[in-house]
């Protein structure tokens, strides 16, 4: 990471330098800005576990990826809802518990992000986590990367 970038300490600075270098033709820059604001973020929320930590920041992530789509501040409002109802753990073994369609990891996909899908961040895991969370993220990878191979 460059050494400017390191020294940001606060999300709000990490978006203005992102936006500049972004001016500047530096992309590179920008991304490198915009996942120091993301670590910011997650660290100032006071993860007490790795995966709690890597959770978060698949949150964050997955917010800027959001922001960036539909052109204006977008955050995971269910997420955080389940989180602050039933903590972190527990959120991300209902989130994978669910049915659902692969539209957020269609999107990380695309972004070649699909790493920080919470089954991703369950199976890096397996210790914080179910034995069924982690059988559904096992099986819910393999079709996935399967229909992105396709």
């Amino acid at each position: 990471m460059d050494e400017r970038i390191k020294r940001l300490d606060t999300p709000k600075k990490c978006e203005i330098f992102a936006r500049n270098a972004t001016e500047h033709g530096r992309p590179d820059l920008a991304q490198e800005a915009l996942q120091r604001a993301v670590q910011i973020r997650a660290d100032e929320h006071g993860a007490g576990t790795p995966a709690e930590k890597e959770a978060l920041q698949a949150i964050y992530d997955y917010e800027e990826l959001l922001t960036n789509k539909n052109g204006r501040r977008t955050r995971a409002h269910r997420t955080w809802q389940m989180i602050k109802r039933h903590g972190m753990i527990e959120a991300i073994e209902r989130a994978v518990n669910r049915p659902v369609e692969p539209q957020g990891y269609t999107l990380l996909v695309e972004m070649g992000l699909e790493e920080l899908a919470f089954e991703a961040v369950i199976l890096r895991h397996p210790e914080v986590l179910s034995e069924d969370a982690r059988r559904i993220s096992n099986e819910r990878l393999k079709v996935w990367n399967a229909v992105s191979e396709k």
